[in-house]
């Protein structure tokens, strides 16, 4: 499950037998079929401080010997000690995790030299994502909006600069990526959520006056980066080789208010979810919400947001939008969670304890 700590699949070392778990119904750190073969092991040789060149057998480096377990399978399923373990759930996590930072660096720069194209950026991501079709759960953020057939229709006008921008980025982005080349689709919606903090911080950086110290230590401590991460984890998605359908996806410039509420709501949001994307729908975020404002199921929010900003920490506004985008970016999609990994370095365990002046015996 995409939300699920990974804390919550550690089984305490306690419940750890000579011969493997202490229930036949509770395996060893229960993981998904796609890590069946999954170790993390730490060998604990507190004996070798005891004796010179100590000997264990195989069942007593398994049950005595080895502690603090994370997630362990034996491999192939077998419960004889095979000496191979690769740590695959923490490298994974760490190989995307700093894949992803780097990402970040990457748009943070881009962006920051071309802040001009912040809303094209925006819009783009929510175009992209907008083309989503709940009765046949198709479209979404899948990068389509890339190909040439789908940025050149009238709703899309003016948003090729920042797809020029983004191959930019892409071709950095894929010279030191160790796990394949980014997909648009991921591409797009980071993005956007590059975008979102640089405005985020802006708006930081003018509440003190224009002092970009202080105005980023603001942010630090009262701005919402701890509210990105589910939109964080939400990191591989596919891209699309065929464009959308067309018509899925308003002229935002051009569309009703109804027009506006209804698409929305055929994707699962509402005139909440519209307000807080303001930013979104335009380059003139203000006209933007002039015109929300005329409706009375989005006055309330855009009020509402329209305080919150005005307020140091900016929480209701920040949160909402971060959720709104978060959800957005991810409709229809397949989350391939392994994507951007590459083979784990393997642990010759046997040769590791000779090395260490341990032998064993069967």
């Amino acid at each position: 499950m995409a939300g699920a700590s990974f804390v919550s699949t550690v089984r305490p070392p306690a419940l750890l037998g000579p011969r493997g778990p202490a229930s036949p119904s509770a395996p060893i750190g229960a993981s998904s079929p796609a890590r069946r073969h999954a170790l993390m092991i730490q060998v604990c040789c507190r004996a070798a401080a005891q004796e010179e060149n100590p000997r264990f057998r195989r069942r007593d480096l398994i049950g005595g010997c080895l502690t603090t377990a994370v997630g362990l399978e034996i491999l192939e399923g077998s419960t004889k000690f095979t000496g191979v373990a690769t740590a695959a759930d923490l490298i994974e996590r760490r190989q995307r995790s700093e894949f992803q930072s780097s990402i970040k660096g990457t748009l943070s720069t881009a962006i920051t030299a071309k802040k001009e194209l912040i809303p094209s950026l925006l819009t783009l991501a929510l175009n992209d994502a907008m083309t989503y079709d709940k009765a046949t759960k198709s479209g979404g953020p899948n990068g389509s909006i890339r190909l040439s057939a789908e940025i050149s229709r009238p709703e899309n006008s003016g948003l090729s600069a920042a797809v020029d921008l983004l191959i930019e980025a892409k071709k950095e982005i894929d010279s030191y990526s160790k796990g394949g080349p980014i997909s648009f689709a991921d591409l797009i919606q980071f993005a956007a959520q590059s975008a979102v903090k640089t405005t985020f911080i802006d708006a930081a950086i003018a509440k003190c006056g224009g002092n970009e110290e202080k105005g980023r230590t603001l942010y630090v401590a009262y701005g919402s980066n701890g509210q990105w991460g589910l939109f964080d984890k939400l990191f591989g998605r596919q891209d699309a080789e065929e464009p959308d359908p067309e018509g899925r996806t308003p002229d935002w410039s051009k569309a009703s208010l109804q027009e506006m509420k209804d698409k929305f709501i055929a994707v699962g949001l509402g005139p909440r979810q519209l307000a807080v994307m303001s930013a979104f729908l335009g380059p003139d975020q203000a006209a933007t919400e002039e015109r929300l404002i005329a409706d009375k199921d989005c006055r309330p929010w855009v009020e509402k947001y329209q305080r919150s900003r005005e307020t140091v920490s900016r929480t209701d506004y920040e949160v909402d939008l971060i959720t709104t985008l978060t959800k957005l970016s991810s409709l229809g999609q397949k989350i391939n969670y392994e994507a951007y990994t590459y083979p784990k370095q393997k642990i010759d365990l046997e040769l590791h304890l000779v090395q260490c002046g341990v032998s064993y015996e069967e």
